[in-house]
């Protein structure tokens, strides 16, 4: 990924993460669903997920997504190998379900990613006091 495209986005991304949190991913992606609607830089932590838009007319920045992986239902992701992509989709607290797609250049960062969506969201620490993925 281009330094400028993530250095643009930082400055709303340190505001979502607190500094102890550890990034699992950082990538590109686009909402299969609305494709002209700019780019979006997906920041995955082991605590959160974050998502954030530049329009392509203005470069203007915004935020999304921001949100416990907690907080989020459903989420599933699908990797196809023939065009290196994978969709991550996850229901937000609203009940809104949100589908990114990620471009990964090859069958193998494909693969990649698809193992790294894996850790964040299933394997979880265990809450102490009721036995469940906290």
């Amino acid at each position: 990924m281009p330094i400028p495209t993530t250095s643009r986005h930082m400055p709303v991304l340190r505001r979502c993460v607190s500094p102890d949190e550890r990034t699992v991913l950082v990538a590109r992606c686009q909402r299969p669903e609305q494709p002209m609607h700019g780019e979006y830089l997906l920041m995955l932590t082991k605590r959160r997920l974050v998502v954030t838009q530049e329009t392509l007319l203005w470069r203007r920045l915004r935020l999304h997504l921001n949100s416990e992986l907690r907080h989020l239902a459903h989420a599933t992701w699908t990797t196809d190998p023939r065009t290196a992509t994978v969709e991550l989709a996850v229901t937000a607290i609203d009940d809104v379900r949100e589908r990114f797609t990620i471009k990964a250049g090859d069958a193998e960062h494909a693969n990649h990613v698809e193992a790294l969506l894996s850790y964040a969201f299933l394997a979880r620490p265990l809450d102490a006091r009721s036995g469940a993925a906290a």
